[in-house]
This record gives structure tokens, sequence and C-alpha cells, in this order.
């Protein structure tokens, strides 16, 4: 039996977790489930309950956020493309994920054809601001659906944008990754640069934090950068991911886009070194390669 109250979260990754807990602490009604059952545990012990099936929580749930990898999964999870999809009837689904904006404008499609609703609310960020529940949200949807869903994202963020109908939230979340990928990669070349004229890389760090370029991202990936330390923040192999769904929303609107091009090529180099599960500072090592 649905229950209006109940908000359901598919999905407890690298950054699906901490949000979860987030809502679970805020006192949010939550019904969770996750591939890996081991996921669920601190969720379920900040007061979620925890789903056996996907179906389940759309069976319960009235809001239905997904954090989920990609379409795949998402069709996956969903069942669409069979009789399964029917489940989204009269519930509001919404997609935190980043996937293509044309895969989330079909999607919105079929939802609405199945008789349920549909709003993508993309995050930017990484874990350690899922963490803090400071993520930025980008919302796109009917009006109506953006207000409904707006307040239940409040302990997983510190704004949330409107940015008009479907899929321009993840348009929008492209824009700023491709920002994000060209800095983070600018600044790894930097420190290896600096590295490579024997410069002590601690005052390289002193300088950037001092200056007028530092920034929450810029602080922690020097950290890493400085400290060898790659443990995942976001990792590589999902930021290659993003670098390719970024150059064919450019490719297919006929945008040049050469720094994302040269990324994507070091970020793909870095995967093929079996960096792909490190953090996206890692990419330092493929430009460590080229040098051989």
């Amino acid at each position: 039996m649905t229950d209006s109250k109940i908000v359901g979260f598919l999905g407890l990754g690298v950054m699906g977790e901490p949000m979860a807990l987030n809502l679970a602490r805020a006192g949010t009604p939550l019904l969770v489930w996750t591939r890996d059952p081991r996921r669920c545990e601190a969720v379920r012990e900040a007061g979620a309950t925890v789903a056996a099936s996907p179906a389940e929580v759309l069976q319960r749930a009235g809001v239905v956020l997904m954090m989920l990898a990609n379409g795949e999964a998402i069709d996956a999870v969903l069942g669409r493309g069979t009789p399964a999809f029917g489940a989204v009837a009269g519930r509001l689904l919404v997609h935190m994920g980043t996937t293509a904006p044309g895969y989330s404008r079909g999607l919105a499609d079929d939802v609405a054809a199945a008789g349920g609703r549909y709003v993508e609310a993309p995050v930017s960020g990484s874990r350690k601001p899922a963490e803090a529940g400071q993520l930025v949200a980008m919302l796109a949807g009917d009006p109506a659906d953006v207000a409904e869903v707006r307040p239940l994202l409040a302990p997983m963020t510190r704004d949330a944008v409107e940015c008009g109908p479907v899929p321009q939230a993840l348009l929008m979340k492209l824009a700023v990754n491709l920002y994000l990928i060209s800095m983070v990669t600018g600044l790894a070349e930097a420190y290896h640069f600096a590295e490579r004229h024997g410069l002590d890389l601690a005052r390289l760090t002193a300088v950037l934090d001092a200056g007028p370029m530092a920034s929450d991202v810029s602080r922690v990936k020097a950290a890493k950068l400085l400290g060898r330390e790659f443990a995942v923040q976001a990792a590589l192999q999902d930021v290659l991911y993003n670098n390719e769904l970024i150059a064919a929303a450019a490719r297919q609107a006929g945008i040049a886009s050469p720094v994302l091009d040269a990324c994507h090529a070091l970020y793909a180099e870095a995967v093929a070194l079996g960096h792909g599960t490190e953090d996206m500072a890692a990419v330092v090592k493929a430009l460590e390669n080229r040098d051989g």
C-alpha cells in the first residue's frame, strides 16, 4: 500500500549513501534499496527502513529518489520496457544522478505515459559535500512537481536552483561538470609541472590556498595531489563517463570543446592504466605516464 509520507531512495553508492543518511537523520520516513545490502546498514541504523526490492519501494513510497549509476541501471531497477514499469503510476520519480539529457527526456515521457510524474534533480558536489549536506541541486520538471520535491532535498543540499523543463537540469549539470573536470585537470597539471621543476609542493599548495583561485574543490584536490592520497571522492571512471556525456552533448549541438577533449584523452588514459577507482585527482598519473 502506498503511503504518501514515505520517501523512497534507490541507490546507495558513493554519493547515494551519505545523501540517504542525511535524509534519515533529518527524520524523513525513508525506505531504501540498493544492490549491495551491506551498504544499507548505516542508513538502517539512522532510522531508514530497508526494502527487499525496488518493487517494494515503488509499491510503498509516494516519492522515489533515484541516485543510480546510469541509464541502464535506472531502466533495470524500474523494469522499464516490461510490465513492472507500470508500478511508477501515481508516483513522483526524482532522477538525481547523471545521464544523457536525451535519455532523461525519454524517461520523463515514459513515466508520464505510465501515469507517473518526473523531476530531474542532479546534484553538484562529490562525497565530502554529500556527507556534509552541502550539495547543490538543479531542478527541472513541472513547476508543481518541482515545488513538491524542493523541501525533500533540504537535508542533502545547501541550495537548489530551478532550471526549467526537462532536460534543462541535466544540461546544466553537464555545463557545471565541464568546468569541474577542466579545473581539476588543470590543477593536476600544475602540480605535475611544479614537481618536475623541483618546486616545493607544500609551498605551491600554500600559494594556491592563499590566492584568488582557491575553492573548496581546489583545497580537497590539492591535498590529494600533495599527499599522493587518492581515496575516492569522485571516481576517475565516473568522471570519464561524465566527460563522455558532455562530449556527446557538444557534438550533437555542433559545439567546439577543445579543453574537454584534452581532458577526455587524459582520463581515458588514466583508466586504461588501472586508476579508474581512484579519485579524479589521480589523472596526474596519466600526465606522469606521458612523460615516461
